[in-house]
Order: structure tokens, then sequence, then C-alpha cells
């Protein structure tokens, strides 16, 4: 049976090769995360352009290829490599990046079929969960942070070891809140890019 996390979608729109970088090492600053391990990459995806898929096929031998995928022969950790996708979706070319643990020999085609039931859902196609996702990513690390790790005595002890953001409240001033409590109108604005139609 997998052990890797679900898949989900952490950024929203076409990634630029600047954003693909960005996103490759999203968790690089991310407090009481160990990016060494890999997980907290595996079974992240995002769209690309398709000058980035072949950009990325022609800069390293691939690991694997076949029809429509490829694998990168530079594991990110552990057993946690990129996986590239070129799929067809409502009868358009569309191109993907995600971390695969390999030591699941199925879980590349399982996140194919993943993302084309993802993107062939609802017209907002991301999820809440996958939206604080993509703020999370987005947001600088000295604008989040771990409930608790600095001062415990800060916050109740149910939320220790929470996400927690900086957000405008307002007449409140700028106000620390944990990450799943956002709100729609909080997401909207802090979602990195415009939602587009799926």
């Amino acid at each position: 049976m997998s052990t890797h996390p679900p898949f989900r979608k952490v950024f929203d729109g076409v990634a630029t090769r600047d954003q693909m970088f960005q996103l490759f090492n999203r968790h690089k600053d991310n407090p009481g995360i160990d990016p060494i391990s890999g997980t907290p990459y595996a079974g992240e995806y995002f769209e690309i352009a398709a000058e980035q898929y072949h950009f990325m096929l022609a800069l390293l031998p691939p690991l694997f290829q076949r029809t429509g995928m490829f694998g990168i022969s530079e594991y990110k950790a552990g057993y946690v490599t990129s996986v590239f996708f070129a799929i067809r979706i409502r009868g358009r070319e569309r191109w993907f990046h995600g971390f695969c643990d390999l030591s699941d020999k199925r879980c590349p085609d399982a996140m194919r079929v993943a993302i084309i039931a993802h993107e062939t859902g609802a017209v907002d196609s991301m999820t809440r969960q996958e939206k604080l996702e993509a703020i999370w990513s987005a947001t600088h690390a000295g604008f989040k942070g771990i409930a608790g790790e600095a001062n415990p005595d800060a916050c109740p002890p149910e939320h220790h070891s929470k996400r927690s953001i900086l957000v405008n409240a307002g007449g409140q001033g700028t106000i620390l809140k944990l990450l799943e409590e956002l709100n729609d109108e909080e997401i909207g604005k802090l979602l990195p890019v415009p939602q587009v139609a799926g």
C-alpha cells in the first residue's frame, strides 16, 4: 500500500520558469520542516508551460521516459524526484511538474490520473486545501511560522505545531492567524496569482 501523501496542486495558474524553480524549493525556508527528507514535497504538483517541460527534458538524462511523461535522474531527496507530464485535457495539451515518491512505482501513473481528474473537475479547480498550500508556498518565511514554536505560551497548546501566517485584519492591523482558519475573503486576497477558469 502506498505511503505517499495525497496528490495536491500547490500553485494556481501556469508557473513561469522563475516560479517553477521557486516551487522546486518551496519548503526550504519553512520552519519545522526537514526538506532533506523529500517528504514535504511528495505528492505536490503544479502546471508549467511547454517550454519549461522541454527545457527540463533536455537538461539532464531522464531517469525514465515514456509517452507524455519523464522523470528527472537527480532525486530531490530519498526516493522523491521530479516527474514531468504532457497531458491532453479537454482537447488542449497541458504540461505539469510533480514530485513523485518512487518507492511506490505506481506513483507517476497515479499522479497523472489525479491531475486529469482534478483538472477536469469544477470550474474553480483548486480545493480549499490546495489554495492554502499555494498561499503558504508564496508567503515569505518572515511572514509565516509554526504556532508555539518560538513562544509556547503565546497560543493555546492545541494550536502548537500548526502553521500560522500574518494577515491584514483591517482596523486591527496585521495579526497572526492560523493558516487553516483563513476565511474565503482572506484566501482570495492572499492567493499568489488570480484564479483562472478551468
